[in-house]
């Protein structure tokens, strides 16, 4: 974060200073919310939270070197009282991207968000000093603490905007206003909470709604492949960039192949040029999540070869998306546990499937460990039992779902699919899964775990990498 005095932040954040012998003092170090995370001259925001009452730890963090708290009551330290810590932690996110002028790149979306960000925050370090979201923290908090994060030689903050409902990414464009919009796709991720595509389409628009007229150098850079998306053009008076395999896209892919390894290869077009990528992703829908990336990269000025050079280097910031490690005995575990909705699902089984064409080579077999997706409301049923059918359509060699009702739709799916015998399995959890797993995998096999973050299947694909095999905290 840029130096400001806490005479400066009090001032921004509408606080008043408690407990402060010097309001000149600058905060030098980052804003954080964990008191482990303490630097000399941080800011420690106080949360309360369900669980946990930041204020509690106000003195340990100005005893690890915390110059002040921002806080909503005086906490016995020096501290900047504000009426509502995260509507002062927005504001100060603000005001410091203001005054830094930096690109702001914001990019949301169904599926895909994670990958797609780290995917152009790799391409950018390539062109210029890049800040941008980690891991998935992209709420009203983790989107300012990110922001807070860039300095004076910030030339690109890319911020990924996720929303539980509609309003919640006009909130987000509304802290940190973007210059450039990145919409994926419109998929049924949350469609319970949303009640239909529609829906989710309305909330994800309001992404470009936010961005500047082109006149002033806004530009929507929205999926060509995705009807919803590229109706959103309607809504900005922005400056329009499509990416996306349709002939029309300004940024697209064309002789989309797989390496035996299961990872995507294909020609770049972009406006400028073309160029081969290879990527070191695996799964064939990291192909669109590239090609967005292109796009945001083309418009901020890179070369096609630049964007290609820097597209198949890229690799995994976040962990549990596709995370491919082999055994010491050729077994190989992709854990893509950290979440899932159907889309999601589909693209992991998928990547799992161009896989297995080399694993079947090998004497090996492909297993999907695959649990309950949230939030699907009424469609909950049907989505289930859609993915345990395409599991069978893929001809993935042995799925084993995890967990209790919805897991049982998945194995349901598989069945009416024409999965008999043990081809299909149900198991009360991670360790069940875990001891099955154990007990039948052989040199060349190739086990996907995926299932939405609640459900903690990251347990199962941490225990067979693990000398013990035991699920932790059973």
């Amino acid at each position: 974060m840029i130096a400001l005095s806490l005479a400066e932040i009090a001032d921004i954040t509408g606080g008043r200073p408690h407990d402060i012998p010097d309001p000149s003092v600058r905060i030098g170090g980052p804003v954080v919310i964990d008191s482990r995370q303490v630097e000399p001259g941080s800011l420690f925001a106080a949360f309360e939270g369900e669980h946990v009452d930041g204020h509690d730890y106000a003195e340990r963090a100005v005893a690890a070197g915390a110059a002040a708290v921002l806080a909503a009551r005086p906490v016995g330290v020096p501290a900047i009282v504000v009426p509502d810590v995260e509507k002062a932690l927005g504001a100060l996110a603000r005001t410091v991207v203001e005054r830094l002028g930096t690109d702001v790149v914001a990019l949301t979306g169904s599926a895909g968000k994670t990958s797609t960000k780290d995917l152009i925050a790799q391409v950018l370090q390539h062109h210029a000093p890049t800040v941008w979201t980690p891991g998935s923290l992209n709420n009203e908090i983790g989107l300012p603490l990110t922001a807070l994060k860039a300095t004076a030689e910030t030339r690109h903050l890319v911020l990924e905007m996720g929303a539980r409902g509609i309003g919640h990414i006009a909130y987000l464009t509304g802290l940190t206003p973007p210059r450039i919009g990145l919409v994926l796709n419109v998929g049924t991720a949350h469609i319970g909470e949303f009640g239909g595509r529609e829906a989710i389409a309305q909330a994800k628009g309001e992404l470009v709604e936010a961005l500047p007229a082109e006149a002033d150098g806004g530009v929507a850079v929205l999926n060509a492949d995705d009807l919803l998306v590229r109706a959103m053009s309607a809504r900005t008076k922005a400056r329009t960039v499509l990416f996306g395999e349709a002939e029309d896209a300004d940024v697209r892919a064309t002789e989309v192949r797989m390496t035996p390894a299961g990872q995507p290869s294909f020609t770049l077009h972009t406006p400028t040029g073309c160029s081969d990528v290879t990527l070191r992703l695996y799964g064939e829908h990291h192909v669109s999540n590239a090609l967005a990336a292109a796009a945001v990269a083309h418009v901020l000025g890179m070369s096609v070869e630049e964007i290609a050079t820097a597209l198949s280097s890229a690799g995994t910031l976040s962990r549990w998306r596709m995370e491919v490690t082999e055994r010491a005995d050729g077994v190989t575990i992709v854990n893509d546990a950290y979440n899932a909705n159907p889309e999601s699902m589909r693209a992991a089984l998928r990547a799992l499937a161009a896989m297995g064409d080399s694993a079947r080579a090998k004497g090996g077999r492909t297993w999907a460990v695959l649990g309950p997706m949230a939030e699907l409301g009424d469609a909950a049923l049907a989505e289930h039992d859609a993915v345990g059918r395409l599991a069978v359509r893929l001809n993935v060699s042995k799925l084993v779902a995890v967990g209790g009702r919805e897991a049982s739709w998945l194995q349901l799916g598989a069945y009416n699919e024409g999965s008999w015998g043990e081809e299909s399995v149900l198991v009360s959890d991670a360790q069940a899964a875990v001891d099955l797993l154990r007990s039948e995998l052989r040199p060349g096999d190739v086990v996907l775990v995926k299932a939405s973050r609640s459900i903690g299947l990251e347990r199962v694909a941490q225990a067979l990498l693990d000398s013990e095999g035991e699920v932790a905290g059973r």
